[in-house]
């Protein structure tokens, strides 16, 4: 989630805003003669649905048509759209719009994180009956009046998205109550939503799970954890998040954890408290993870914990949705110090779209998103960066890029500034699927390593509102 501060503290008040299996154990992978993904794809619902979105709707309506085109004459033909070229210099937007789409046709598109669940607890207290998910949700209220609402499974086709995490959000409020039965509930919610939207929708847990869900023209769902206070302090609990599919964790949200610092503490200026924004405990869970073979986000962590992290690991690590410091110096952004240590690294930083991430104001537009791309490439290479946008948690979103619709306009834009096919393949997802393999990698070389047992010390039981501890 990519809340402000001021919305941090209303959380604190209180205030609010089974499972199908992975593709590698489903049996449904692409069936030999089955169509490519082109021909997978459907157009969007054209209608406006309410003040706002109309010049938006016009774009879809005008372009649609273009992008669809070329994808059904290669998928018909039965060839590979030949995309080892640049864009002429001066091409239309049309041109480049059908390159971008052949482009996204041929390689998967993965956005790292997206806070639609947690509007589905906000708006239907997860109750999956009463939401018409297959339809523009932009005609339909709540969510036709929500500025927090970006996601239907109508515009997921049209913004030609792949694969799409979905996080698994705990408010800071539940910590040391009743995080863990709330993160067990959004990972059910994305489960049964991927159940009742299959065959468009299905789990995956694997890169190989993508690869084969991009094929087969299908959008893959995944889960990554927002909050280490999700855990209750217990290796336990992590380890059968992951057996649930959760495949990242997002070590803070907006708060501390007994072992780990959140990004407040930079903002605010406070710094390390009585470690070096990553307690012993941490690092231990960072081990776990790497042992497990889950992936270690970085996103609304303090740069103490930055550090600390990038230290204690021997995987990848990966930003889910942060952006560029030094372009907008929020505390959620990742400095250039750190960018370098992501290069060494090997890790990854998914751009995210918030406005006030990208320039530091309300307002943006899809050039600044661009500069932070191009800003994080320039620092930490082109095989650092990704794209992570935070719809559905975030309420003020780059023109231009307004939904997950939008995503071949930012493509069909990075070509007029110089991009070239193979660059924004990796940017689309092929950065991610390389993060996600050799996380995979450092998990099998720790086959032979038994589970971490050791628990939290001290416990800090007087915050503890809801625990058996003493009794056992």
């Amino acid at each position: 989630m990519n809340y402000n501060s001021n919305w941090y503290q209303e959380s604190l008040r209180g205030d609010s805003r089974q499972g199908s299996r992975g593709l590698s154990g489903s049996g449904i992978g692409t069936p030999l003669g089955a169509p490519p993904r082109a021909l997978a794809i459907r157009p969007p619902s054209l209608t406006s649905s309410s003040t706002g979105t109309s010049s938006k709707v016009e774009l879809a309506q005008r372009h649609w048509y273009a992008i669809a085109t070329v994808l059904l004459v290669a998928g018909a033909a039965g060839v590979a759209v030949p995309l080892a070229l640049r864009v002429s210099a001066g091409a239309s937007l049309d041109e480049r719009l059908e390159l971008a789409a052949a482009l996204l046709a041929s390689s998967p598109l993965i956005d790292g994180h997206n806070d639609l669940p947690w509007n589905i607890r906000k708006f239907l207290h997860n109750k999956l009956k009463d939401f018409r998910f297959s339809e523009d949700l932009r005609n339909i209220p709540p969510w036709s009046t929500s500025p927090w609402s970006h996601t239907d499974l109508p515009r997921l086709k049209q913004g030609l998205i792949s694969a799409q995490f979905w996080a698994a959000y705990v408010p800071c409020a539940a910590q040391h109550k009743d995080a863990v039965q709330l993160v067990l509930e959004q990972i059910d919610v994305v489960r049964r939503l991927t159940d009742r939207y299959n065959p468009d929708l299905v789990l995956c847990t694997t890169p190989k799970d993508i690869k084969l869900a991009h094929a087969a023209g299908r959008v893959c769902s995944l889960v990554g954890v927002e909050g280490g206070h999700a855990l209750g302090g217990s290796l336990g609990v992590l380890r059968a998040l992951y057996a649930l599919g959760v495949r990242y964790l997002t070590l803070t949200s907006t708060c501390d954890t007994p072992w780990a610092q959140c990004a407040l503490a930079d903002a605010m200026g406070t710094g390390a408290a009585d470690h070096d924004g990553l307690a012993p405990f941490g690092r231990l869970i960072i081990k776990e993870m790497n042992r497990l073979g889950m992936i270690v986000d970085l996103s609304h962590v303090s740069q103490s914990t930055m550090r600390a992290a990038l230290n204690a690991t021997e995987a990848p690590i990966l930003f889910s949705h942060s952006s560029a410091h030094a372009l907008c110096n929020s505390s959620r952004n990742v400095p250039d110090s750190i960018l370098k240590r992501v290069a060494e690294n090997r890790g990854l930083v998914m751009v995210n779209f918030y406005s006030q991430f990208l320039t530091c104001k309300s307002t943006a537009t899809v050039a600044d998103a661009i500069a932070h791309i191009n800003h994080i490439r320039d620092v930490a290479g082109i095989d650092s960066v990704g794209l992570g946008a935070g719809y559905d948690g975030i309420n003020f979103t780059p023109k231009g890029l307004e939904d997950v619709s939008t995503y071949p306009l930012l493509f069909a834009e990075l070509l007029a500034a110089g991009w070239s096919t193979e660059e924004l393949k990796k940017l689309a997802g092929l950065n991610f699927l390389r993060v996600f393999e050799e996380v995979e990698r450092v998990r099998d070389e720790q086959a032979q390593i038994p589970p971490y047992e050791e628990v939290m010390q001290p416990r800090p039981a007087a915050a503890y509102n809801c625990t058996s501890q003493d009794l056992f």
